[in-house]
């Protein structure tokens, strides 16, 4: 543990518990700083949650989006690098749009995320943050929905995000630390370590030997088949707090 350089973080549901950060997470993010460990959150939220995460919070930039972009406050000056231009970013939201509706009148109960008017690059299907939980044959519809039109699906523990592209966090994120910190994605498996709670973290679990997941996992756990090292014993912010004091001994 003591070659981890980087911790890198899903947001919700790992950070937060219902919605909220608390007080033991928000503290581990500033422990890993003064312990001179970098802080970067994967997250599936939007383009407008991560300029202002990567302004205010002690983290050296932000994922967001599930891979579209990342942002780096670095100097005073906000980097930012998007996975297309955007000639096709404004094509792709056509066809999102166009989704948008189909999901919509095909399943009862979802909702658009209420964070998508800031949003570049994907939809967000809201099956449980702010509508009653669907059960989940409702939420996999929503996912086959997005497959049939050639489009990319996740499901977090709050929403469905679909997009079109062949990026997720973990794609974004290899690029970040290449161009970012000159981490070479084979130096990345050594000095990264990973913290999840749901399907969307998959690819981060499976590609980083450190990989973490807060006690809610096992709500999702038969549907991963790239499973985390290790589970915290709590849940939420107070699982990541578990985490990071045994990241900071070692």
């Amino acid at each position: 543990m003591s070659q981890i350089k980087f911790l890198l973080t899903d947001i919700d549901d790992t950070l937060t518990d219902e919605g909220l950060l608390g007080p033991e997470a928000y503290e581990s993010l500033w422990s890993l700083h003064r312990a001179g460990v970098h802080v970067i959150p994967i997250t599936g939220r939007p383009a407008g949650w991560c300029e202002m995460i990567a302004r205010q919070w002690p983290v050296s930039g932000v994922v967001g989006e599930n891979g579209g972009f990342y942002f780096r406050y670095h100097n005073k000056k906000m980097l930012r690098h998007f996975f297309f231009d955007q000639k096709i970013q404004n094509e792709n939201r056509e066809k999102l749009n166009k989704l948008e509706k189909e999901i919509l009148n095909q399943v009862p109960g979802c909702a658009l995320a209420s964070d998508q008017f800031c949003r570049l690059m994907d939809l967000a299907i809201d099956f449980c943050e702010d509508v009653p939980a669907l059960p989940k044959a409702s939420v996999q519809k929503i996912v086959d929905i997005f497959h049939q039109h050639g489009a990319q699906a996740k499901v977090s523990s709050i929403h469905v995000n679909g997009w079109f592209g062949s990026y997720d966090k973990l794609t974004m994120t290899l690029k970040m630390l290449e161009k970012e910190f000159r981490i070479s994605a084979e130096e990345a498996k050594k000095v990264c370590a990973f913290t999840g709670d749901s399907p969307n973290d998959e690819p981060m679990f499976g590609y980083f030997p450190h990989s973490y997941a807060v006690a809610n996992i096992q709500t999702f756990l038969a549907d991963i088949k790239q499973k985390p090292t290790h589970i915290a014993k709590a849940r939420g912010g107070l699982g990541f707090a578990e985490i990071v004091r045994g990241i900071l001994a070692g």
